[in-house]
This record gives structure tokens, sequence and C-alpha cells, in this order.
């Protein structure tokens, strides 16, 4: 049996700088990889099946659009003379909806498992390249788990490189709503002409702890005015004596607060106030120690 983990993400910016002829929407981001996430063992087994998934039943409604059997078929697409039927079975942990990319992490677990189990050889380009014609954030989790490192993305999410970030814990608060993204994405209000930056490196002042115009999240006023949850989740982090800034991942409804050495010793306090599900949670690659 194979147990590969499958980790939570947080966008620490997320703008939109255009739309694409195709009607796609090209980003810049800073993706971070949390310890937080959900888990998946696959094991060989009988049948005529490719793939038996277990403890999904809930996410969709048909097995077969959830993304890991959509990413099991696309490998086996690819070699279908190595592919041989597979138990799979998820242990659910980040919440659907939250813009912490749970599904799309799941698919990227999945893609990066079954190479090795199957023995496919595909390379992290190829297994990027099957990502990428799955979901759109699957891609930086490939590219995560290949580099050990958090990345910075644009295009529409696949254009990926890494970046040298510190060490940091999070408040991670994820109210009970499930925001979609398309809604979002077709929004009157939704500003789709940030510029692209360039520098990232030597700009994280306005984005890792802090945030810092022009870097925002350009999701949240409108989630925020949408869900009264995400709003009192906000409200919540800003009223804590921090000085990080909140914001929110993603398209939500999931938020965070980077917190401080200094944070730390209250944090736990902080934690149990929420109004909403908290957890506090890492990054997970470490890249400054």
């Amino acid at each position: 049996m194979m147990r590969i983990f499958s980790p939570a993400k947080i966008n620490l910016f997320l703008h939109i700088t255009g739309v694409r002829t195709d009607g796609y929407h090209d980003l810049q981001s800073v993706f971070r990889a949390l310890d937080f996430g959900d888990y998946l063992e696959i094991e060989p087994t009988d049948g005529d099946q490719l793939v038996t998934l277990l403890g999904a039943d809930y996410l969709t409604s048909s097995l077969d659009d959830n993304l890991i059997v959509k990413a099991a078929h696309a490998l086996a697409k690819i070699h279908p003379e190595r592919t041989t039927p597979i138990t799979i079975t998820l242990d659910k942990h980040i919440p659907t909806g939250a813009g912490l990319g749970g599904g799309s992490s799941n698919c990227a677990a999945t893609l990066i498992a079954l190479n090795e189990l199957w023995q496919l050889g595909l390379s992290t380009k190829e297994l990027i390249d099957v990502g990428a014609s799955l979901g759109a954030d699957v891609p930086f989790f490939i590219f995560a788990h290949a580099h050990r490192s958090d990345a910075i993305a644009t295009g529409i999410g696949e254009i990926l490189s890494s970046i040298t970030l510190p060490s940091r814990a999070y408040l991670l608060l994820m109210p009970d709503a499930h925001l979609a993204t398309a809604h979002f994405f077709k929004h009157a209000k939704l500003s789709k002409d940030s510029p692209l930056m360039d520098g990232l490196e030597s700009k994280q002042a306005g984005f890792e702890r802090s945030l810092i115009a022009p870097f925002h999240n350009c999701f949240e006023a409108i989630a925020a005015e949408d869900s009264p949850s995400v709003k009192d989740a906000l409200d919540y982090l800003h009223s804590l004596p921090s000085q990080s800034t909140p914001r929110m991942t993603g398209t939500g409804s999931a938020v965070f607060l980077p917190l401080s050495t200094e944070d730390l010793d209250h944090a736990t306090r902080w934690q149990q106030g929420a109004p909403c599900r908290a957890i506090i949670c890492h990054s997970l690659h470490d890249t400054q120690g």
C-alpha cells in the first residue's frame, strides 16, 4: 500500500492580470503549501474497474467527476499497457469550496503516486501538462512536490517558478461556506487588469506577512460582500492585535493570518475564539529555515 500526503495551499496574494481569447483568466500569485491536508492510500486490487474510490462519496454527485478518478484515467490513456486496477481511499480534511486547493491537490497526489506505482516514468513537466488539463491549480502541487518549494504562478497557473520564503505559522479559518469559483470570475466588480509584476523574490515585504498595496486578493472584497461568514471570519482576524495582514486564499472561503513570533504566544487563544473552524498550521517547505 502507498500512502501520500495531499497538502492544502494558500495564496499570499492573487491578481487577475487579463482575460485570454479562450475565456480563461491570466493570473499572478504566490502559492504556498501547508502542512495541513488530506491523505490518499493507494493499493492494487482485483476486478475490471480501473479505480475504486472510497471516502469521497459526498464530494461529487458522480465519482466519475472526481479529480482523483479523472487523474487515474488520464494516466491510463497514456500507458494503458502498464495500468492495473487500484483502490484509493481518501482521508479528507481540507474543506471543499474553500480556496485551499483540496481537489486539485488530491488530483496531483494521484498523478504523482500512480506515476510511481504504475512505473510510467513521466517527467515532472509531463505530469504538470497532464495536471493542467484537469485543473488550473493542479500544476502547483506537482511542482511543489518535485521541487520542495513554494511557487510564483502566472499564465492560468501553469507557469511556475520557485520562490524562497521564510518559515511561517498561520491561523487558518474555514467558514462553513462553499463559494463557487465560476461565479466570482464572472462578477461585475472583479478587477481583471492588475499589472504583471517582476522581482517578486525581492518584494516579499509587500505580501509575505503584511499585505501592502498593490498586493491584494482581487476576490476578497467580492466574497466578503456575498458571504456573511467570510466577512465575519475576516473581521475576526482584523480584530486581533497582530501586525500581520489577514487575507483570503483563492476565491475563498478560507481566510488566514500569518503569525509572527510574538503572535504565537496568543495563537491558541485566538484559535479558540474564532467564529468558525480554525487551526494553526505551518508552511510545508521551509526554504529559509
